[in-house]
């Protein structure tokens, strides 16, 4: 998803966060009152969420292994060589 766009509102106990792609796709985050004080807060927490769920959609869906893993898109492509790796 190609994020484009991004709203926030304050509903009642929370802070809704939506953040839209360019083709209509959307993803919402909630996040309560008592873990963010105002939108930079909700926003900054709704990003580690999403840094959190992204874990879950790759290598299996299993925990991540180390803080490396755990921050990764896990997009490493196995027909391309890393960085000039020359053999």
């Amino acid at each position: 998803m190609h994020l484009t766009d991004m709203r926030i509102e304050h509903e009642a106990g929370g802070w809704k966060i939506d953040f839209i792609g360019g083709d209509g796709d959307a993803v919402s985050v909630n996040i309560a009152d008592e873990h963010a004080g105002s939108a930079d807060e909700a926003l900054e927490r709704a990003k580690d969420v999403m840094v959190q769920l992204t874990a879950y959609g790759t290598r299996g869906g299993g925990r991540s292994i180390n803080s490396h893993d755990a921050v990764s898109n896990g997009n490493f492509d196995d027909q391309e060589p890393l960085l000039d790796t020359q053999h």
